[in-house]
């Protein structure tokens, strides 16, 4: 189509072309919906005859579409290449910035789908092929719900053979079809010329597919008589040529080498690639949230994703919601805006499509969401039952009436059930957790002891219809109890391969102030429930407190190290966490949680260390998440939970009381910020806290008890779980982001304190479970400050551990578990 005159006027840019009498290339497949072969080879001829002409010039269209094609009288017009002037000239730098892709999905070549800018002839040759095999066929080679689902098939998809779907398609047109169609530019017609010449040769044929040229005309497919006389070189090219309308995808299996942190991956919805927290390689990086396309060779990090976890991905595949710091986040996969929706989230996103996102908040752990642009966040569970433990994982059912969810229940009764949105009506439906529905009609679920299992399952009835099968063993348990895998509605299954049976059993390590590894009692393992609840020395370090959980119930325990017995100091039927040592190692102090009392709301009492005796209630005056003694005895410091009548944690804050008695002053409290992980030091004169007050958890150091006599910042890169050495001149902690054990140097006079070096003693091994929350202990010092206590999941290594990609997983569902 002739460009006659193009300019500026008022700030607009504009061009002039002749009017066409007559209608798009679109019109007329909308309403032919596929048009007669000699029409549509001729449509494409001229078509790629136009393309040469410009290619000749130096000019690619980039967006070869029906609508870009005019029909006047019968002939093809080519329409927009001062679009695609304008762009190369003008907008390139600035798209490629924004990795914006120009084109329209439908008609992109592979190339424009993964964003490169760089695109020569062969896009426009594939885009023009694309529209061949829609006027040929009816639909373009790839389709889907969303652009982002299109273009994850044009980048990892093959597409069904045009002659399997219409017969009347000459060979030589299909072949031409299969080379244009080609993911590599270098594979297809290097000229739009010689694409046209192929269309209209009836001898020509591509690739592996010519050998069928023996059993079949120029023309029409010649039908084969399947028995004896069939060579086996014509059987084995019509089995090329692409599988029958009525013959199953394959599945297929992959092991993918990426170095992740085990919290968990999440398919993208049309099952393209999946998004996860990798630990990439370098000087101490950073965990990174990124996204790793199948059809790409590297992972693309999310913006703003830097030590974000626990990815699920919108259902238009356009977003990424995760959790950072104890918020709820949600990111562009393509840059832009990261916005906050709530600052008390703790786990188990899921997008619903409803415009919702739901997830687990920090404290009560039932199931709420939040829209997902952000706004007024709704409970959708309530834990009214004694034995309701945390809820998770809701995944709303198609419909949108009604979801399944996890329950984590009491007395290892961990279940799916199923709730109805308007009534609130919920239903036990299987043992397991982590739901997931496939399209295929499926329920697909996990167990603690590593398996997948699947029923089919009634999504009007809410209940199974048929026996739970197992379809994959060996999925890896991590350290919370929680099987890593994810499925994609359409069936693509990804998880982590590992050990099963081990993420509940733990072994105590040594780690050096240079990072080897070695076991404290080899052989030896105990058994801990819903992550990391500390554990502590005793003031000579020949013993450790601890919490082991056995037939569901979690008590304290005691150890002589490193080889001796462990002891049970706890026996009632609560759940007691946190221990901590009296300054004189005589007593363990630590909370409790009483679910038929009140079970968010914890008590602190202590005991004799050598279980002689009865336990004291110490404090019930409020909730109550940890105490410490001082170090002379005479104080309580005690971080309160901070639950709201809600169940929501607005704020965690720190107060003191006698150790003999009385009601507890806050010592360091804000209605606004989090307070907690208070740790004295040996001496007694300092007290170091988590904040979150510069918008991310940071240390602080101040004097005690007068904490308004000063305040100094001790970490910038993030802390948390500080921990005083005995040579009163290091603080330890955790930096969450590098996962690095870091030592402050500080040094004190009879009025200040003083911040020195702040270095790195070691990254910490994979397998050595940490908390990157502010409140637990998860790391202790012997008194000679040379060797570190913590923990690992027993009998694992990091080679144990990799990610596993089943396409076409709904596939194995209809054949194992039938509906």
């Amino acid at each position: 189509l002739p460009l006659f005159d193009s300019g500026e006027a008022d700030s607009f840019l504009f061009y002039v072309m002749p009017y066409v009498e007559g209608e798009t290339l679109r019109d007329r497949i909308d309403r032919e919906k596929q048009l007669p072969v000699g029409d549509a080879v001729d449509i494409a001829v001229a078509v790629a005859q136009a393309l040469q002409h410009a290619h000749e010039r130096g000019v690619i269209h980039r967006d070869i579409k029906p609508a870009n094609i005019l029909v006047q009288d019968g002939q093809p017009v080519v329409s927009d290449f001062g679009i695609a002037l304008a762009v190369g000239s003008a907008g390139g730098a600035r798209l490629t910035e924004t990795g914006l892709s120009v084109g329209t999905p439908y008609y992109m070549s592979p190339e424009q789908a993964t964003g490169d800018q760089g695109v020569g002839p062969s896009t426009d040759i594939y885009a023009l092929a694309a529209v061949l095999y829609e006027m040929l066929v009816g639909d373009p080679p790839y389709t889907g719900s969303t652009a982002q689902a299109v273009l994850g098939k044009i980048i990892q998809g093959s597409p069904t053979a045009a002659t399997d779907i219409r017969k009347a398609v000459p060979t030589n047109v299909d072949h031409a079809l299969r080379k244009g169609l080609e993911k590599l530019p270098a594979d297809r017609f290097a000229q739009a010329q010689d694409f046209a010449r192929a269309l209209e040769d009836p001898s020509f044929r591509y690739g592996a597919a010519a050998a069928a040229g023996t059993a079949a005309g120029p023309g029409l497919w010649r039908p084969l008589a399947v028995g004896f006389g069939v060579s086996t070189l014509a059987f084995g090219a019509l089995a090329f040529m692409g599988r029958g309308p009525d013959t199953p995808p394959p599945v297929q299996r992959f092991a993918i080498d990426i170095p992740v942190i085990p919290v968990g991956p999440a398919v993208l919805p049309d099952g393209s690639g999946v998004a996860i927290t990798t630990l990439p390689e370098g000087d101490a990086p950073p965990p990174q949230l990124v996204i790793r396309r199948w059809g790409d060779l590297e992972a693309v990090p999310v913006p703003s994703g830097s030590d974000a976890f626990s990815p699920e991905i919108s259902p238009d595949g356009t977003e990424v919601a995760f959790f950072q710091d104890g918020e709820l986040k949600v990111s562009p996969l393509q840059g832009g805006v990261v916005r906050t929706l709530t600052d008390s989230a703790a786990c188990c996103a899921r997008w619903g499509t409803d415009g919702f996102i739901y997830y687990s908040p920090v404290g009560p752990r039932t199931i709420r969401r939040i829209p997902e642009q952000g706004g007024p966040v709704e409970d959708v569970t309530q834990r009214d039952q004694p034995a309701d433990g945390a809820h998770g994982d809701f995944q709303l059912l198609p419909g949108g009436r009604a979801g399944v969810f996890t329950v984590w229940g009491q007395d290892n009764f961990d279940r799916i059930e199923a709730l109805k949105l308007d009534t609130g009506e919920r239903t036990v439906v299987t043992p397991g957790i982590n739901p997931y529905y496939v399209d295929s009609g499926h329920l697909v679920f996990a167990s603690l002891e590593g398996e997948i299992l699947a029923a089919p399952f009634d999504v009007d009835a809410l209940e199974l219809t048929g026996p739970a099968v197992p379809v994959v063993e060996g999925v890896f348990v991590n350290a919370s109890s929680y099987p890593l895998y994810s499925v994609s509605p359409e069936g693509t299954l990804v998880y982590m391969q590992g050990p099963v049976a081990v993420a509940s059993q733990w072994e105590f390590v040594w780690v050096t102030r240079e990072g080897s590894i070695s076991a404290v009692s080899p052989g030896e393992s105990f058994g801990l429930s819903g992550g990391n609840r500390g554990w502590r020395l005793s003031p000579d370090g020949s013993r450790v407190a601890f919490m082991r959980t056995d037939e569901g119930n979690t008590d304290i325990w005691t150890k002589e190290l490193p080889d001796g017995p462990m002891s049970r100091l706890t026996f009632e039927p609560t759940r007691e966490i946190l221990p901590q040592w009296s300054p004189d190692g005589t007593r363990v102090l630590y909370s409790q949680y009483d679910p038929a009392a009140d079970p968010m709301r914890p008590t602190l009492w202590s005991r004799p260390a050598d279980g002689t005796g009865s336990a004291e209630l110490l404090f019930d005056g409020f909730d109550v998440a940890k105490g410490i003694w001082s170090p002379d005895g005479e104080s309580l410091v005690i971080r309160r939970a901070g639950l709201d009548a809600a169940g929501a944690q607005p704020a965690r804050d720190i107060y003191v009381r006698p150790a003999e008695g009385g009601e507890p002053v806050p010592l360091i409290a804000s209605e606004t910020f989090w307070e907690q992980g208070p740790a004295l030091s040996r001496d007694g004169r300092w007290l170091a806290y988590v904040s979150n007050e510069t918008g991310r958890q940071e240390i602080f150091v101040r004097p005690f008890p007068n904490v308004d006599d000063g305040k100094w910042q001790i970490t910038t890169e993030g802390g948390v779980s500080p921990l005083w050495a005995h040579n009163g001149e290091e603080l330890f902690f955790y930096e969450p982001r590098a996962r690095q054990l870091k030592v402050a140097e500080f040094t004190t006079t009879s009025t200040g304190f003083r911040r020195g070096r702040v270095r790195t003693l070691f990254d910490i091994p994979q397998p050595v479970y940490v908390s990157g929350q502010g409140n637990h202990d998860f790391f202790d010092v012997t008194p000679d400050d040379e060797r570190f206590l913590m923990v690992r999941v027993f009998g694992l290594e990091d080679e144990d551990r990799r990610l596993v990609l089943v396409q076409n997983f709904d596939e194995e569902l209809k054949r194992v578990v039938p509906r």
